[in-house]
């Protein structure tokens, strides 16, 4: 099983289950299309700052 098919039957079960997945190159992103429904990007490098403003944002339903 995968890492996303391992995520996909967490929120499966538990549907309002928060994943966090490693974080990947901007490029990688942008050369395999737009990013899935729910799904919130942080581009590396990013601080420990940086990295609790993203969860927060997450967890209050805030878009970047």
């Amino acid at each position: 099983m995968s890492g996303r098919e391992l995520a996909d039957e967490g929120v499966r079960r538990r549907p309002k289950l928060k994943i966090k997945r490693p974080a990947y190159p901007q490029n990688a992103i942008v050369h395999h299309g737009p990013l899935d429904p729910g799904v919130h990007l942080i581009s590396k490098p990013f601080s420990y700052a940086d990295f609790a403003r993203k969860i927060r944002a997450v967890m209050h339903g805030k878009e970047d």
